[in-house]
Parts: structure tokens; sequence; C-alpha cells
């Protein structure tokens, strides 16, 4: 068996048909024609996306005792956004082709126009990012609200409360998974930049001194976790920001970038956004945002560390590395080599026969399974077509109930990735399944 990553310059076009055909990732109200830069999560993709944003929370939050969670909401008042920033600095350059009058972000398409390829521009114009609307049934200023760009800022108009309830001390982390919505000029590249998505972000409010030893400390984390979740390293950097491309907020930020099939892009940033949230939020409001130190006596506005992720960005970076091409015995086929706590069936289980005997023994084992692993019940088609299909999508391991587990009470496990099969007593099933995943 020979097996190579698709680095193909059509690998982005496979991973995209890939994930409609078989039920990751569809265009929204496609039946109306599509909505632009907007996406349905089909059954296999609302598992991975699932299985991500898990992982995250796992290692983020559940395997820590620094770091508590938070969902905040979505809507927000202008006095939020005029004090963090974004009504005044969250704008991309916008400029119109004078030939065709396609409208661009000025700093993506390096002077030419992708659409008709004239040079001749408007000149660049500030355009606001943010989604506005209207909150209740009066319009007017006082009804306005605005959709959340980030999931951040709730986190730190939630400081105060969370350092009553929970009673930590710096340093410590809030995290919060959600969606955000940005108003793109030019959304592209599939599920990398839409219009709305989620994201997985942590707030790590630390004292002023140990802010760039936890900066950097989080930098090496948020890439470890990537390369545990199985992205090769080769297709993994890291890209300090320079002084004069820093945000407004940052006192310094490094991205790790993965390779997509159009270059080195951004898959997660982590800032140091010093105290500049907590104080602004202060000043606006009137309310304290700071910490009394009760060893030292001393009282400061914490600084803040902050690993921001895309969780759709994620689990597209996820495909498009396991994506792979393999010829096995001569016949060619596509497998996603996921890691198995992405993969949306961890494991199937497939009967050799529709016959009545075996549908039985296959539905104990399913059951036998459900409550430890995701699972996948297929029973049509021959067996090699079924586990070309699970191949497709990722599944790990393959369960096979024939003819013979009616004797011996046993059944076929088969490796996504070698292919190897072995047979294993059903009574033994969970705990090999436990111990091929890490688990026992």
């Amino acid at each position: 068996m020979t097996s190579t990553p698709a680095t193909t310059p059509d690998l982005l076009e496979k991973v995209t048909n890939l994930a409609k055909r078989r039920g990751f990732i569809f265009p929204s109200a496609e039946i109306y024609g599509g909505f632009r830069s907007t996406y349905d999560y089909g059954p296999l993709g609302v598992n991975m996306l699932g299985n991500v944003k898990r992982a995250w929370w796992r290692s983020m939050v559940q395997m820590r005792s620094d770091i508590v969670g938070l969902d905040a909401a979505i809507l927000g008042p202008p006095a939020i956004w005029a004090a963090s920033g974004h009504l005044e600095t969250f704008t991309d350059p916008l400029v119109d082709c004078k030939k065709c009058k396609e409208r661009w972000r000025e700093d993506k398409i390096d002077g030419v126009c992708p659409n008709c390829g004239s040079t001749k521009f408007t000149e660049p114009r500030a355009f606001n990012l943010m989604f506005k609307t209207q909150a209740g049934p009066v319009e007017g200023e006082g009804a306005t609200a605005y959709l959340r760009p980030e999931t951040a800022q709730g986190i730190f108009t939630n400081f105060a409360n969370v350092l009553a309830t929970v009673r930590k001390k710096p340093p410590f982390g809030i995290a919060q998974i959600g969606k955000s919505f940005r108003n793109e000029i030019t959304p592209q590249n599939f599920v990398f930049r839409t219009r709305e998505f989620e994201q997985m972000e942590m707030e790590y409010f630390v004292a002023p001194a140990d802010a760039d030893q936890w900066y950097r400390y989080w930098i090496a984390t948020r890439l470890a976790w990537y390369l545990d979740l199985g992205i090769p390293e080769e297709q993994l950097r890291l890209h300090e920001h320079a002084q004069e491309d820093l945000s407004h907020y940052s006192r310094g930020t490094t991205d790790v970038e993965f390779a997509f099939p159009w270059g080195w892009d951004e898959l997660e940033g982590v800032a140091n956004r010093g105290d500049y949230d907590l104080t602004q939020h202060a000043n606006a409001s009137g309310v304290a945002l700071d910490y009394f130190d009760q060893t030292t006596k001393e009282r400061y506005t914490p600084f803040v560390i902050e690993p921001a992720a895309g969780a759709t960005r994620a689990m597209m970076a996820f495909l498009l590395a396991a994506y792979h091409e393999d010829v096995v015995e001569g016949e060619s086929r596509t497998v996603l080599r996921l890691d198995w706590r992405l993969a949306p069936y961890q494991v199937a289980v497939l009967p050799l026969s529709k016959k009545s005997e075996l549908e039985d023994v296959s539905r104990e084992v399913l059951e036998l399974l459900q409550p430890h692993f995701m699972c996948d019940y297929d029973v049509t088609q021959s067996i090699g077509r079924r586990y070309r299909r699970q191949d497709e999508v990722g599944t790990p391991y393959c369960v096979t109930v024939d003819f013979a587990t009616l004797e011996d009470r046993a059944v076929t496990v088969r490796d996504r990735d070698t292919t190897a099969q072995v047979r294993v007593p059903i009574g033994e099933l969970l705990a090999s399944l436990r111990e091929r995943t890490g688990q026992s």
C-alpha cells in the first residue's frame, strides 16, 4: 500500500466536493440559489465540528484548574463596541473596480481586479465590518445593537462577575466558544473566511510583570494542540507580527499558520492585549475591573493573553491535512486520516448480510459501542464499497459482523490507515477499541 498527502493545486476543490458529497458542509439555502459565504454543517460536519470544539474545550477547560467557561450574549449595545474600539477601528480598506464595478478589500488583491483584470480603482475607504441591527419594536439610536464580531468582549464585560463567583485569582482564564459575525468585503476559500463563523477564544488574566512569559507559553501550547490532533509539523509555522502591523490593542501578536492550498495563512492568533480591554470598559462603564492581590497588597489591572481560534477554520485545516489518496491492492481510494477524536464516526458497524440473524447480532454490537463511540451503521452494498465509504469520511475502525460470528461470537475489526484486519471476541471488543484509541 502506498499513501501520500494530496498536496496538489486542486486539493481545495477535492475537499470542497467531498465535504458536500458526504454530508460535511452544504452551501446554505442552496435550493434558493445559495446565500454567499454562508454554509450549513451536515450530519457528518456537525459531528466533526462538535469534536473540534470538544477537543478545544477539553484541553482549555476540562483538563485545567485555572480556566473556567462562559457563554455570553451575541447581541450587544453600542457602548461595548465604542469602548473596545470596534466602532472606530474595526475596518478594512474597501475599493471599487472602475471597470467592472466589483468591490474588493484593497490589501487582498495586489492592485489587480480578480474579476476583470483592471488596475483602476477608486480611492480606498474604511468599511466597518460589524453587523448593525435594531433591538426591540422601536427604531432609532436608542434601539441600535450589534452582532458581536468576536467573543472576547463578552468575557471582558463579565470579568468582575466571574472573579466574584468562582474565586479565581491571576493567572486564570475565561474560555468561550460561540458564533461571531463579520461583514467581510471579500469572503473566500470555502469556510476559511465567512461572514458567520464560530470562534474558540480564551482570555488569560495575568499580573503585568508576567505577561511576556505567559504570552510565550500560550504560543507554544496552542501550536502543540494542532500537532497533537494530527496536523503534520511541516504544515504549521509561527508568524510574529511586526510592530507596525499590530492591532490597536496588541502589545504583541503571533499567528499559528497552516499551509493552505493558496499558501500560508492564519489558523489562530495569540495576542498580548495588555490592559487595554479592561481599562477601556472600566473607564466607559464606571465599574472597577481590576484585581487586589491579598498577598502583595497590590491593586492592578491584569494584562490579558488571548489565544483566539476559529472552530470552522480549524475544522477546514484538519480536513485538508487529513485528505490522502491511497492505492490499496492496486485500487485507488480516498481516505481522511483524521485523529479518532475528530472523526465524525469513530466506529462503523457493518453486517456482512441483511439476514435477520446477522442484523440481531450487529445491533447488539452497535448498542455495546454507542455509549462510548460515535457509531455509524451501514448495511448497503458490498463490504468493500462500505469500507471505501468509511475511509472517505475518516472512520478509524470498521467492525464487520459475518456468518462466523454466529458460531464464534467474534467480529472482524479493520483499521482505516493500515487496512489490517483482526478477529476480536465481542466480549473483548470494547476493551480492544479503547486500547486502540489510547483510552485504556
